[in-house]
């Protein structure tokens, strides 16, 4: 018998290598989730948590990811990798991701203004300006919505579109964001740490719906920034495209360093 209860104890824990974080380095980045092929990883609090010892495989896919460290392996006591539940719940967070894809549209045409799309035409003549008024800086917000969240996939103003996708802090950090990068371009902004939402579905609808002639990144220099890269590397390979992009990278103190 006691043998019988060793050799089930033995199937449900062993020691073997399995990643451990640490959430004093861990940035919210949301990096190690889109990197883990298990569903091992989710974010709780604003920090990444191992969900469930038997969806870790050990294999460590997700540390190049981390930008500051924060994940590492260890060879412990744990529950044993299981395949199966793995499968199951692979199978169930696309299940809930579809269901999010099909409820989206129909929280678009809520009757709110900020879901309703709009195209502003900057090459208009505009009226003779005041002297103060021609020391002011033109938008050049070229529509509205820009929220990712906000935006339709199938908005008309994507189709041919040169497409820059911005973080929220970068027109802060840099006042030439809008005559430097968003001049010509539909721009669409989001912070892929506090949207607290992976964004690289609806971008990868955005390219396959639509002609896009080319993709820029503006991001901040801070780690979790890196998000906004890594969301459009994994929308392009979605959406099965090859689109040119590029990166532009604003310190915090506003100066563009690569």
């Amino acid at each position: 018998m006691q043998s019988q209860i060793t050799s089930i104890w033995g199937e449900l824990e062993m020691k073997r290598k399995i990643i451990t974080i640490d959430e004093e380095k861990c940035n919210g980045c949301e990096l190690c989730v889109s990197a883990c092929h298990e569903g091992a990883l989710q974010m709780v609090d604003g920090k990444a948590k191992l969900v469930s010892e038997s969806y870790c495989d050990g294999l460590g896919d997700c540390l190049p990811e981390c930008p500051t460290g924060a994940i590492k392996i260890e060879e412990r006591e744990a529950d044993a990798f299981d395949k199966k539940a793995v499968e199951a719940r692979m199978a169930e967070m696309k299940k809930q991701k579809e269901e999010a894809k099909n409820e989206e549209p129909a929280t678009l045409p809520c009757g709110c203004p900020s879901t309703h799309s709009q195209v502003f035409d900057r090459k208009k003549t505009e009226a003779p300006k005041t002297p103060i008024q021609q020391e002011r800086t033109l938008s050049e917000l070229n529509q509205w919505p820009c929220q990712i969240k906000l935006v339709s996939p199938q908005a008309p103003y994507f189709n041919g579109a040169d497409l820059l996708i911005a973080a929220d802090c970068t027109a802060f950090a840099n006042a030439n964001v809008h005559s430097d990068y968003m001049k010509n371009k539909i721009t669409l902004i989001g912070c892929p740490k506090l949207d607290m939402v992976d964004y690289s579905e609806k971008l990868a609808e955005i390219l396959t719906y639509n002609d896009i002639k080319s993709i820029s990144v503006l991001r901040m220099s801070v780690p979790c920034c890196g998000g906004m890269t890594e969301m459009v590397k994994q929308a392009l390979i979605k959406s099965e495209k090859m689109i040119p992009w590029n990166v532009t990278v604003i310190s915090t103190n506003g100066e563009v360093i690569s």
